[in-house]
């Protein structure tokens, strides 16, 4: 080595120190317990408004799917749930958050990388491809659109349950989030193709809803149906848990929209104010349609008008005026209950079983959204929201009609191709079924999972004998307290019992009210203390 060449590393090995020291001690002087780019308002804000997303999923979808289906499918559809929940965070934390939101690899997707290491949770949160800073830490952000992945999963569910094999639902979920999840959020939000156009997807109208109606849709044809039974008689278990979920479910899509603009700001009041008349609008304008046309107002009816309403606001909550809003709401309050009350009952539509009804409260109703934000996004609220659009059609940007409708174009053909390329790698590749056998469909939660949903008297069958999972001479501990009890003065047998060792409760699925001739348990009415 000549002595100029030694002279330029010895130069540079002593710049590299110089800087190392620099960056050493400006690190030492930073308080990490309130760095200068922390903002604890924000900060507080997105930690509260991920949690209340949270609670959307569990328990709020999980007790809200639990009360919907037949009693003899609730805790295997409240379980699909929360299966999701936990499934999605393990696969988002260690690439799907990096994937959606990190350093660009292609137009429509980042590369995939960890989020668990301390250092990166601890630094202040940027989305580097979108160019985007905000004053709070990562790990911040990386739980705060975790719970918007899980609950897109949560959601598809809602097309599946009451057949779909839970084997199945255990591949599907991080396949989905990896291969369709990741590219719509990083298209739209995190810096991608769409995002450059100026698509405009407040929170999730089409990230979120879209995707998720598509790939209910399309799943639900590749699963198969219900039994035709269950598909006739669909009774809910438990209207009132329903509206349980579903007061969880509104309340905490505050936190849904209203957590979007990455600060507790000026537009966070406006998303979530807008949020709650959109959804009250449509829910109001379900109602009055029902008693229209059915002459009753339907509770259930009620509980889809309320998240035709949600969905709609959401690609528009915080770039809208209140009157917007309503706007908004009357179209999710029609569109929506015309596609699933009219068009849902045609023999196409019918081919596939879409359980929940999900392709028509949260594929039309984010389209209804969608459409409406190109339509009536002003000035003032991309403005508020931190983007340059000049606002929609009524501002005088007809082009963002076509923008929305090219961004929605992409989410429902990329979930097409791909729901339909897992369902098929499950199926022919993993060799896994799609749908449960008829006879584990005609029992339900007992055959699947050996639990029931209720132990009442009435509803805590006894399928041990009657499915013949054990031997009917083989009692549990439980099982010969329940026979010690009814033999005691305080209960009595039917008069067409055939005796101790016969019928010891009600077949799944049928009312108990209704008697099968033997077996069914009756309250002494006329027993008289000593």
């Amino acid at each position: 080595m000549t002595s100029t060449a030694a002279t330029i590393v010895s130069s540079a090995a002593q710049k590299t120190a110089q800087a190392t020291a620099a960056i050493a001690s400006a690190s030492a002087s930073v308080n990490p317990i309130a760095p200068p780019w922390l903002d604890p308002g924000h900060n507080a804000w997105q930690m509260t408004a991920g949690t209340l997303v949270a609670l959307q999923s569990i328990p709020g979808l999980v007790v809200l799917y639990a009360g919907w289906v037949k009693h003899k499918w609730s805790i295997n559809s409240a379980f699909m749930a929360f299966y999701a929940f936990a499934a999605v965070l393990v696969c988002w934390v260690v690439w799907g958050y990096q994937m959606s939101f990190g350093t660009q690899m292609l137009p429509i997707v980042g590369y995939p990388a960890i989020s668990v290491d301390l250092g990166f949770e601890l630094q202040d949160s940027n989305l580097p491809t979108a160019a985007l800073t905000q004053a709070f830490p990562q790990a911040s952000m990386v739980y705060f659109q975790f719970v918007f992945s899980a609950i897109t999963l949560v959601l598809i569910a809602g097309s599946y349950l009451c057949r779909m094999n839970f084997t199945a639902w255990m591949i599907f979920v991080p396949l989905w989030m990896t291969f369709s999840y990741t590219v719509g959020a990083f298209s739209i939000w995190g810096g991608g193709f769409l995002f450059k156009y100026g698509v405009i997807d407040y929170s999730g109208g089409y990230v979120i809803h879209l995707s998720s109606g598509t790939a209910g849709f399309v799943g639900a044809w590749w699963i198969g149906p219900r039994l035709a039974s269950d598909r006739v008689d669909a009774k809910p278990s438990n209207i009132t848990l329903m509206l349980v979920g579903a007061g969880i479910l509104w309340t905490g899509w505050n936190g849904f929209n209203g957590g979007d603009p990455y600060a507790a700001s000026p537009d966070a009041g406006v998303a979530v104010l807008n949020t709650n008349i959109c959804t009250a609008t449509s829910l109001l304008v379900w109602t009055i349609m029902d008693l229209i046309f059915f002459k009753k107002p339907s509770v259930i009816g009620a509980v889809q008008g309320m998240i035709t309403g949600l969905v709609a606001i959401t690609p528009a909550a915080g770039v809208v005026a209140g009157w917007g809003a309503i706007l908004l709401g009357v179209g999710s309050g029609t569109v929506p209950w015309i596609s699933m009350n009219i068009l849902g009952r045609t023999k196409i539509m019918r081919q596939v079983d879409d359980t929940l009804e999900v392709f028509h409260t949260h594929f039309v109703g984010a389209i209804v959204g969608g459409i409406g934000t190109g339509l009536w996004a002003t000035v003032k609220g991309c403005q508020a929201f931190g983007i340059t659009n000049p606002g929609g059609a009524v501002a005088g940007n007809g082009r963002q009609i076509g923008l929305q409708i090219v961004g929605a174009l992409f989410i429902i053909g990329w979930n097409i191709v791909w729901t339909s390329l897992i369902m098929m790698f499950i199926k022919f590749v993993c060799r896994v079924p799609l749908r449960m056998t008829d006879e584990m469909c005609e029992i339900g939660d007992y055959a699947i999972h050996g639990e029931e949903p209720y132990t009442f008297e009435y509803y805590n069958r006894n399928y041990r004998r009657v499915a013949g999972y054990e031997h009917p001479g083989k009692l549990t501990d439980e099982e010969k307290a329940v026979r010690e009890l009814r033999a005691s003065k305080d209960y009595k047998r039917h008069e067409t019992s055939s005796g101790e060792g016969s019928g010891d409760g009600v077949i799944m699925g049928q009312d108990p009210a209704a008697g099968r001739g033997s077996g069914e348990i009756m309250p002494d009415k006329a027993v008289k203390s000593d």
